[in-house]
């Protein structure tokens, strides 16, 4: 599968926090950072997401905002 998505980033999951609706997956990407993702629980059940996976978090944004 080829995908137009350049921000592309390999972590591992370090918590996944299960609602009736929406969960909240954790990922630390390399010691470096940490990223939070929100996506629907039945996604989250299908796809089996639990603490250790190696998943790549997608990242398509219209605007990213930088901080110094």
């Amino acid at each position: 599968m080829q995908l137009s998505t350049r921000n592309q980033l390999k972590g591992k999951i370090t918590e996944v926090k299960k609602g009736p609706v929406s969960t909240e997956v954790t990922m630390d990407i390399g010691g470096q950072a940490m990223v939070v993702a929100s996506i629907t629980t039945g996604s989250a059940d299908r796809m089996g997401l639990k603490v250790d996976d190696t998943v790549t978090a997608l990242i398509k944004a219209s605007s990213v905002m930088i901080m110094k």
